[in-house]
């Protein structure tokens, strides 16, 4: 159970604190808002000098109204900010609205007073939204503290910039998308956009989140929250790009930006992540109301992205077929079963492969449309469709010439109309989404369409995103957010054998291996173990690009001479003296957690050995990965068909591959001390896996305390 917010949503009344007359100031659009709703709880303004402000009399301080108010609108020079929080917590207020900026954003100063004003509004028990904030707004309880209108609906809009909400605002508009809820997060110092996502989860009006976020705060929790949220969350961010360890001393810390953490945290936790205010729109138009069927009901859950793509024009139908497989659909041929229920309701020059082409037979009978998406909706290979092209042209024209040069006058535009009703009436009945691409998306016909709650657009990578983004939740759910284990004891030898030992301990396989600083010790590791050996040079940074690692030495001369050459060159402090591996038939491997400020320790695994960072072959999870995870993001590599076995060779042991890279993952994940965790190259062979190379790098505060 998350935190209660009733105080800030639906509060007993409301204050606002630095109302003013003049429109220059923030105070004056917050009161004029405020003041949208009088008869549905008690609206105070308050300014220090007292008068009328927007034609109400105004109180000189919170004391002065001589009642207790709920939630208080703080808009006042930060100067005064402390002693007009403090002033609400007196007046008996459960929430705080601050507008204010000034602290966390301006610097060390600045936070420590941020810090101080929402360590009393919590020991008060009440709740603080801010400060640096835009205010909020709550259309089902007619709560309006935001310097703008958002017209009413079913999507919670969380967001760390104004402006934004306001191009989201007008971009939602002309797909009858509205706003349930808008909260500005500001700082986050008190309600942090998790406590915001918890509570939108709960309000039964919201249908959706959409989040704009530059700062996740604890992005591991936030990621949680939108996993149980029960609800479409879709999530815009800033700053996916940069690189979240530039000084990074792995390869697992080099090939981790913030992007790959955030597109892992999303996919782990069903959050559709979105690139531009644009195709935020088009995605939670998709979710929000746009079950692909009617509005009333849940949502299709087809079981993939088998997509049918129907079109009345050839040209339409190709760069459907395209923008689809772009947008992670697949377009597969349909079967001959399929194609043969297609030609019995359409004419001979039509396609029935896929796409499908009605090939002029649109005007000749528009009911076509609605017999052919029946046909496809039926079909058991396909789990979506896709309608593109001109549809919705003839009621668009309604006695004139359409876009493509067609007549056909009233009575085209009434069959294409009935032809649009039937086709909800085998939506209904079908319960798999169905997405519209027009070039007349606001003609009567597709308006049908978009008001049994088919999502109607313009553009064509508009339409295939939307299907994606309906196919995805159907048919992959949430893989969920992995909970941390407890910590373990730190890790006291952060070098190469340390950390062999701390592995194995934990059930990863190495091979024998002797850390060695002379001969004498050369000679009597050779004497544990038979060869062929391996020598590798200690201590030195990516052994192998140093030529730090000699392989296949046959006997104890061999090894003694690599010792020599290798020491002379390198002057290593230690020696690592291995069993060769038999890598006939074998794979190698990277496993490694790179520990992420927000979101915790991060998984990556991948194709490895020298060329890992050439070939950058990897994937991405939050950290510990269970096996069977494990094994779904190894099948995903581009490379994965070297693991089943090509030209040949064997497949090699994915289970066993898998179990390691959890038994990995969870090491790290029980030490909080370790910044960087790679095994590399994890070898995998048809009978098992072996770690041949480990690694660990220790955050900056764990190498203070050793040092």
């Amino acid at each position: 159970m998350g935190r209660d917010l009733t105080a800030l949503f639906d509060p007993a009344s409301v204050a606002v604190v630095g109302a003013s007359d003049d429109p220059a100031k923030y105070g004056h659009a917050v009161a004029a808002q405020a003041l949208r709703a009088p008869g549905r709880r008690p609206v105070h303004l308050v300014n220090r000098r007292g008068g009328t402000v927007l034609g109400r009399t105004a109180a000189t301080s919170l004391a002065e109204i001589g009642e207790p108010v709920e939630l208080v609108v703080v808009s006042v020079p930060a100067a005064g900010f402390e002693a007009a929080v403090d002033d609400a917590l007196a007046c008996g207020a459960r929430a705080v609205v601050a507008i204010t900026a000034g602290f966390a954003e301006a610097g060390a100063a600045g936070l420590a007073r941020q810090r101080a004003v929402a360590e009393r509004v919590r020991a008060a028990g009440a709740v603080l939204v801010g400060p640096n904030c835009l205010g909020i707004a709550d259309n089902t309880t007619e709560l309006y503290l935001a310097s703008d209108r958002f017209a009413p609906g079913g999507v919670a809009l969380l967001s760390q910039s104004g402006n934004l909400a306001l191009e989201l605002q007008l971009r939602c508009a002309p797909h009858g998308l509205g706003f349930s809820r808008f909260v500005s997060l500001g700082n986050q110092a008190d309600v942090t956009l998790v406590d915001l996502v918890e509570d939108c989860a709960r309000h039964e009006p919201t249908a959706a989140i959409a989040v704009y976020a530059e700062d996740f705060g604890d992005g591991r929790a936030f990621a949680r929250a939108a996993a149980a949220a029960g609800k479409p969350v879709v999530l815009l961010t800033a700053g996916r790009g940069s690189a979240s360890a530039r000084s990074a001393q792995s390869h697992t810390g080099a090939l981790t930006s913030s992007a790959d953490v955030v597109a892992a945290a999303c996919r782990d936790a069903g959050v559709e992540l979105v690139r531009t205010p644009r195709e935020m729109t088009v995605v939670l138009a998709a979710l929000a109301h746009g079950t692909g069927g009617t509005r009333s009901g849940p949502s299709p859950a087809g079981p993939g992205r088998r997509t049918a793509v129907f079109t009345d024009g050839g040209g339409h139908g190709v760069i459907a077929a395209d923008a689809a497989e772009d947008a992670g659909l697949t377009v597969p041929e349909l079967s001959a079963p399929t194609q043969d229920r297609l030609r019995s309701v359409l004419w001979e020059q039509s396609a029935v492969g896929n796409p499908v082409d009605l090939a002029g037979m649109g005007e000749q009978r528009p009911l076509s449309y609605a017999d052919t998406v029946a046909g496809l909706l039926g079909a058991d290979e396909v789990d979506a469709v896709l309608m593109t092209g001109y549809f919705g042209g003839y009621a668009a024209s309604d006695g004139g010439l359409g876009g493509g040069g067609q007549t056909g006058g009233s009575v085209l535009a009434e069959g294409e109309t009935r032809a649009a009703k039937e086709i909800v009436g085998h939506l209904t009945a079908a319960r798999k989404p169905l997405v519209v691409q027009s070039m007349y998306p606001a003609s009567p016909s597709c308006r049908v369409l978009a008001e049994a709650g088919v999502p109607v657009f313009s553009a064509t990578e508009d339409a295939a995103r939307a299907l994606a983004a309906l196919t995805g939740r159907a048919a992959a759910g949430p893989s969920g957010i992995p909970a941390l284990p407890p910590a373990a004891p730190p890790l006291r030898d952060p070098g190469y054998h340390g950390v062999r030992a701390l592995l194995a301990a934990a059930g990863v396989p190495f091979p024998a291996a002797r850390e060695v600083n002379d001969e004498a010790g050369l000679l009597a590791a050779a004497a544990e173990f038979g060869g062929p050996y391996v020598l590798k040079a200690l201590h030195v940074l990516h052994k192998s690009d140093a030529g730090g690692v000699a392989l296949r030495l046959d006997g104890r001369d061999a090894l003694l001479a690599a010792y020599r050459e290798m020491h002379a060159r390198l002057g290593a402090p230690a020696y690592s003296v291995e069993a060769m591996a038999d890598l006939t038939d074998g794979i190698e491997l990277i496993v490694g957690v790179n520990r992420d400020p927000r979101f915790g320790p991060v998984a990556l695994v991948g194709l490895g050995g020298v060329l890992t960072e050439t070939l950058r072959d990897v994937a991405f999870a939050l950290a510990p990965v269970p096996a069977a995870r494990a094994a779904d993001l190894l099948r995903g590599l581009r490379t994965a068909p070297l693991l089943a076995g090509v030209r040949g060779r064997p497949g090699v042991d994915v289970a066993a591959a898998a179990e390691v890279i959890e038994r990995i993952t969870t090491v790290a994940a029980e030490h909080p001390e370790i910044a960087e965790l790679e095994v590399n190259p994890l070898l995998v062979r048809p009978d098992g896996a072996l770690a041949l190379d480990a690694r660990a790098v220790l955050a900056l505060d764990a190498r203070a305390v050793l040092a």
